[in-house]
């Protein structure tokens, strides 16, 4: 039989993809190695959100090929929907396919292992096989069309699977053991407004409690207008959903976010962050923020810097704004050099790790309900696990916690990591 690799690039949505290719060829009878190593069949799940992530699927695609000349490739995800002929182009590559075209993934590794295609018989759920935690997606697409943003044009327009439909994958990712759900979306906020009737993320979530799951779900990004009071107080309330939240902010500045076709202003987003933390006991709230996108002067990117640093957040993701052909911010002028650029990611970067101190800080001597995760710290080899509010914790015990979630008393915060103890 033959033997397949799988890369996956990108956000939670394509890890979630990925695990529904790999449940999909492994229920067919299909063995899965680690990507470093040689194998029959590579298959590469790209991302395209940035030049940064175009290059990284580019470097996987031609290691692939070093490593078996002979193999098939199949390139998957976003850069492949966004530029195929590019794609096609590296050496190596023997197709592009659509990441819900499940029955050609199938069809095209059945024929490269001379068996016979028998594409009507498949199970397509995922498999999680590289991680204790799970994700399910529950929406794709998007309808919002930022201006800088090229993922509506690769992934379509906004849909969501049915309540009955996550419900039931709830239950059996938590009958497979799963002891934590992200629920995610390209615009998580969205789910709903596609299905008939109309439905929303709040109704989804007080559905989940309802049915008496017990595993933790955990939230992927929200956008900032899609907070409703019904939704803070759920979350605030509620026994299984994380106090964790990712609302992306973009810039702190009111004319770029006019720019970006944003939809709030900063005074929208401080009150929200503020009203979620008096809300929701030790939340956790990380946010996205673009550096160096068209016409950001030196006092549009500084009103960025002081709004963060008012903001009690925990963590920032720093994007260095890609110009992404096709979009509305391509053709802006006043396009900001790629020095400029890396200057601000980095003095952002700097920002992150105060913030993420900080907030790690206000935990040390506490308690903490942790997650153990199945693969161990590289530098201590101590066991390593999440806290609901997105805490990275550390602890010296045995293999038997792994997939537990045990209370951990934090004794010290060393190089962004929190170190803990089950006792004491």
């Amino acid at each position: 039989m033959k033997k397949i690799a799988l890369a996956t690039l990108g956000c939670k949505v394509n890890k979630y993809d990925s695990a529904v290719i790999r449940g999909l060829l492994e229920s067919n009878g299909y063995s899965f190695v680690p990507f470093s190593q040689k194998a029959d069949i590579y298959i590469i799940n790209t991302c395209t959100v940035t030049n940064k992530a175009d290059y990284q699927s580019r470097q996987l695609i031609r290691r692939s090929h070093r490593l078996n000349p002979n193999a098939l490739i199949i390139v998957t995800g976003c850069y492949s929907k966004r530029a195929p002929l590019e794609i096609k182009e590296i050496p190596g590559v023997n197709y592009t396919v659509g990441i819900r075209d499940l029955k050609r993934f199938l069809s095209l590794v059945n024929k490269f292992s001379n068996r016979e295609t028998q594409p009507e018989i498949y199970d397509n759920f995922p498999n999680f096989a590289e991680y204790t935690r799970a994700f399910l997606k529950v929406q794709d697409g998007c309808n919002s069309y930022c201006s800088y943003c090229i993922i509506p044009y690769t992934r379509g327009r906004s849909r969501s699977i049915s309540k009955e439909e996550t419900i039931r994958s709830i239950f059996k990712l938590t009958e497979q053991g799963y002891k934590e759900i992200v629920l995610t979306g390209i615009h998580l906020g969205a789910y709903g407004w596609d299905l008939e009737p109309r439905f929303s993320l709040f109704d989804l979530l007080r559905s989940i409690e309802d049915q008496g799951i017990t595993c933790r779900i955990r939230l992927s990004s929200i956008e900032p207008i899609e907070f409703s009071d019904d939704l803070i107080n759920l979350i605030s309330s509620s026994r299984i959903i994380c106090n964790h939240l990712h609302i992306p902010l973009q810039s702190g500045d009111n004319d770029i976010l006019a720019r970006m076709k944003r939809p709030y202003n900063t005074l929208y987003f401080k009150d929200l962050i503020k009203r979620l933390v008096s809300k929701i006991p030790d939340l956790n709230i990380g946010i996205d923020v673009i550096a160096g996108f068209p016409g950001e002067s030196d006092k549009n990117f500084k009103n960025t810097i002081n709004l963060i640093e008012e903001l009690p957040v925990g963590y920032i993701h720093v994007f260095p704004y890609s110009r992404r052909p096709g979009t509305v911010a391509a053709g802006f002028p006043s396009q900001i050099d790629g020095k400029t650029i890396a200057n601000r990611s980095a003095a952002l970067r700097g920002l992150g790790h105060r913030k993420k101190e900080e907030f790690y800080n206000r935990f040390a001597g506490k308690r903490l309900s942790v997650l153990i995760e199945s693969k161990r710290d590289a530098n201590t080899d101590y066991l390593k696990g999440f806290s609901r509010n997105y805490i990275s914790v550390l602890v010296d015990a045995s293999d038997d916690l792994i997939n537990k979630e045990m209370s951990i008393r934090v004794t010290e915060i060393q190089n962004g990591k929190a170190i803990g103890i089950m006792n004491g």
